[in-house]
């Protein structure tokens, strides 16, 4: 009854509350996700000096190539979450089961092949294709090595939490999220320092490492942990999806349906490829970064940008949480033919996660120094961070904005459409603006940055424009050429 009254709400209530009422959870939940994963960092930067510097630096590049693998699967949770709102909001109940169990699917293969090219390959990614040297480069491929083969946790999560999302639970996935999240943070404290040595502050966990016969893992016991308590958090979920939600197929439709996994990837192929591009723009200014500004000895601007990510990744994080909220009303309504409603949900979406990064904004103006010595208090790496922050945090409204209407637009299906506006800015604008101020004109970070943030405010220019033209509600066409309903083969 809890979930038909959610549903009414998305369909009927007032938009600007209700968008507000469901987004909130979603942004804070995702802004804690982000705050776990500082605090994480923290406890890596609590290890011997000998041994932070080059922890930051691996983890900063690690987390940008597990996201990419992460962000791949996006794709097919995007794709999912738009055929399952819309249907949902049509009273579709057994296209709602189709859609789930086979983006299920997908995602299991898509991780098993990711897992194993990630985990095999990631000596050729750090040192060939990121171009980290030393110590940070040896650290990084130790790490990511097990946070590949492991990904398959987080593929899995992420998807059954947005099949949740998409049928208008908010609350509940996001509670699993930041449960899954602190029992992370418990384990990484044992699996990082063991039986010691720790700071002293940490006592207790030697102890009960000893106990247990955990031995000290230092950053690469970070993965392990992450791995074991999403492994863990993963058992909740399929219960509450089975029992509350009934999104399992009877046992004899189980197996896979290609005429609905070709539906479901005509609309995740350039969501992930989208997700892909902008991941991969980061990684160029990561790469730029460590061809340029750093050398075997001096890998300062390698770790100043290690610091940085994290920072970023709660804007993005924050944006993709109002972003989630937008495309489920979006899918919904669309699903009950109430468009003019669909298409306003996405700007209050979009107000709201402004509103959001501008005091996000203030409290790194206010305290951005502060926050990056907790992670490293040498000065070189902190000064570069925060001019970092000082040049790119000001458009963090305008990159929030361009995040939540482009996941307002994937949830009418038009995934291409949110390709092609990032290909073109980042192909056409951000590669070769980078590549020409640093690579032919010998630019200096702090140009770098300025071309970062010059990009950011470009995306959200041509996200705008295209939001209003409306132009993209044509692509709500793909839901009306659903797969009949018949059993497996």
């Amino acid at each position: 009854m809890t979930e038909d009254k959610g549903e009414s709400r998305i369909l009927r209530g007032p938009l600007a509350w209700e968008v507000a009422r469901f987004g909130t959870p979603l942004a804070v939940g995702m802004a804690l996700q982000t705050t776990f994963n500082l605090v994480d960092a923290y406890l890596i930067a609590q290890l011997p000096e000998d041994e932070v510097g080059a922890a930051v630096g691996a983890i900063g590049i690690c987390d940008q190539v597990a996201a990419l693998g992460t962000i791949i699967s996006f794709g097919v949770s995007t794709a999912a979450a738009a055929l399952i709102s819309n249907r949902k909001g049509g009273g579709d109940q057994a296209g709602v089961q189709r859609a789930a169990w086979q983006s299920i699917l997908v995602i299991g293969a898509l991780s098993v092949l990711l897992g194993v090219l990630g985990g095999l390959g990631a000596g050729v990614i750090v040192h060939d294709l990121i171009g980290a040297k030393g110590d940070v480069a040896d650290v990084a491929t130790s790490y990511l090595r097990v946070a590949m083969l492991g990904s398959f946790s987080i593929f899995f999560l992420l998807q059954l939490t947005n099949i949740q999302r998409a049928l208008g639970s908010a609350k509940t996935p996001v509670a699993l999220l930041v449960a899954g999240n602190a029992l992370n943070l418990v384990l990484a404290v044992l699996f990082i320092f063991g039986s010691g040595p720790a700071p002293s502050w940490l006592h207790w966990s030697t102890d009960i490492a000893a106990a247990l016969g955990i031995p000290r893992m230092g950053m690469i016991g970070a993965a392990w942990a992450s791995i074991l308590a999403r492994c863990i958090v993963l058992l909740p979920n399929v219960i509450i999806l089975a029992r509350r939600f009934d999104v399992f197929p009877p046992k004899g439709q189980r197996a896979p349906d290609w005429p609905e996994i070709r539906q479901l990837m005509g609309i995740a192929w350039p969501s992930s490829a989208q997700f892909v591009l902008r991941i991969s723009a980061m990684l160029l200014v990561n790469s730029l970064v460590a061809r340029f500004f750093t050398t075997k000895d001096d890998q300062t601007a390698t770790t100043a940008m290690g610091l940085v990510f994290r920072l970023d990744t709660m804007t993005l994080f924050v944006a993709m949480g109002w972003g989630n909220a937008a495309q489920t009303f979006v899918g919904q309504n669309l699903g009950a033919n109430e468009e003019r409603r669909a298409r306003r949900s996405g700007w209050f979406a979009g107000i709201y996660d402004v509103v959001t990064n501008v005091l996000l904004v203030a409290a790194i103006f206010h305290w951005g120094e502060a926050i990056l010595r907790i992670f490293d208090n040498q000065t070189p790496p902190v000064m570069i961070g925060l001019d970092y922050l000082h040049v790119v945090a000001p458009s963090y409204f305008a990159l929030g904005l361009g995040i939540v209407l482009g996941n307002a637009m994937a949830g009418a299906g038009a995934t291409r459409t949110t390709f092609a506006i990032d290909a073109l800015v980042i192909l056409a604008f951000e590669l070769p603006l980078c590549l020409i101020i640093v690579g032919i004109f010998g630019g200096s970070l702090h140009s770098l940055f300025q071309c970062v943030a010059a990009t950011n405010v470009v995306s959200a220019i041509a996200y705008a424009v295209v939001y209003s033209r409306g132009g993209w509600l044509k692509s709500r066409a793909l839901f009306d050429t659903r797969p009949t309903e018949h059993p497996a083969e």
